[in-house]
Parts: C-alpha cells; structure tokens; sequence
C-alpha cells in the first residue's frame, strides 16, 4: 500500500534529490510508518524506476549516482528501524575485481545498483586474492559473490574464486556472478559461474535470481 508520504520519496529519489528524500523519510518515520513499508514502498520503489530507466537509457550514470547517494541517506536513518523491526534485506553480496586487476568502475556501479536494490554489499575492491572472496562470503554470511575484471589475462582469477570456495566445500551454499567487458556467458559457462551480467542493471536482476534461490 503507498501512501502520498512514500510516494513523494520515491519521486523524490527518483529525481535524485537528496535533502528532500532525507527530510520526507524523516517525516515518514514521525508519524510512525512501518519500516517495511518505507523500504519497500518508498525507497526501493523509487530505484526500481532508476534502475530500469537506466537500462533502458532513459537515465544516465550521474542521475543514478544522485539517487544512490539519496538512497544511501535514507537508510542511515532508516536501518535501526530495520534491524529493531527485524525486516531482512535483499540479501547480502561480496564484491570484488579479480587478482591482478585494478579496475574498478563497472564494479562500483553494481554496488550501487545492488544497494539500491535492498542488498547488503561487501565491497573488497581490487586486485583480491581467491581466498579473500571465499574468506569474506563466510565472515559476512554473503550468498553470492560478485567477480569483475577487465582483462583477458585476469579474467582466469574468476576459476581461482570457484576453485577455492569447491575447496572450503562452499561451493553449493555461495553463488558466484562474473562480470566485465572480455567476459560472456560462453565463459561463465565454461568455469563454472552461477551467472553472467553484461551490465549493472543485469546483474542486480540476476543476484536477485540467485539470492532467491539461495535462501
């Protein structure tokens, strides 16, 4: 159920305006609206529209960047009510480029997106080792790891991140999506990847996929 209050923060965040979005989840939260229903009614309803008019080019990187960091405002007000609540999140993924690879923008902007699909993230940045990314899905109780890489002679890192989650026998509990411009489905396939996105907003919509899958 929407309500004016919810839906003037989903336009609001839409238009990526971040003082207006903070001041209405503010009001939201004084006249006592359920946590849920500002997540899921309000913030995640608006990135939804972001998400898909960027990929359908209506929206372009820097309005989604203004949205985001709308949207990252909005939840440090909101996620003590989340967490007091008890209302769960999308899910919770680690994120990294593969060793020996320092790009890094394409995988910025999944987090982004992933964030503003109610995931939890875990970013480890670049150039991580394979037992980091299986090390840091255990500690954070990640579902699925995302892997970018922009190389062709570090995109074989990805088989190392499998390799050493089939080794810490995690491999049927953690899924794993590949990502970055040498990669395709034909080599996800071929090491092994639960899933192949060729850009952000694919990707969200596969680790939602996979996150349901998972839990």
């Amino acid at each position: 159920m929407t309500t004016p209050l919810l839906d003037g923060i989903s336009s609001a965040l839409q238009r990526g305006d971040r003082d207006a979005v903070v001041a209405l989840t503010r009001e939201a939260i004084d006249a006592a609206t359920p946590a849920s229903s500002l997540l899921n009614q309000g913030l995640l309803a608006g990135m939804r529209v972001v998400g898909a008019k960027f990929r359908d080019y209506e929206m372009f990187l820097p309005d989604v960047l203004l949205a985001a960091r709308a949207m990252t405002a909005a939840m440090e007000l909101l996620r003590p009510l989340l967490v007091a609540d008890g209302v769960p999140l999308a899910g919770r993924v680690v994120l990294g480029t593969v060793k020996g690879d320092l790009h890094d923008i394409g995988k910025n902007l999944v987090g982004i997106m992933l964030q503003g699909a109610g995931f939890d993230t875990v970013d480890l940045g670049v150039d991580v080792d394979p037992d980091a990314f299986a090390e840091a899905a255990v500690t954070h109780g990640a579902t699925v790891i995302g892997m970018s890489a922009l190389l062709t002679t570090t995109m074989i890192g990805m088989k190392d991140v499998i390799r050493a989650l089939e080794h810490r026998g995690l491999r049927d509990r953690i899924r794993t999506v590949v990502g970055g411009a040498p990669v395709s489905q034909a080599f996800a396939v071929e090491i092994g990847a639960d899933g192949y996105a060729a850009d952000a907003p694919g990707a969200v919509a596969l680790v939602r996929a996979l996150a349901r899958v998972s839990s």
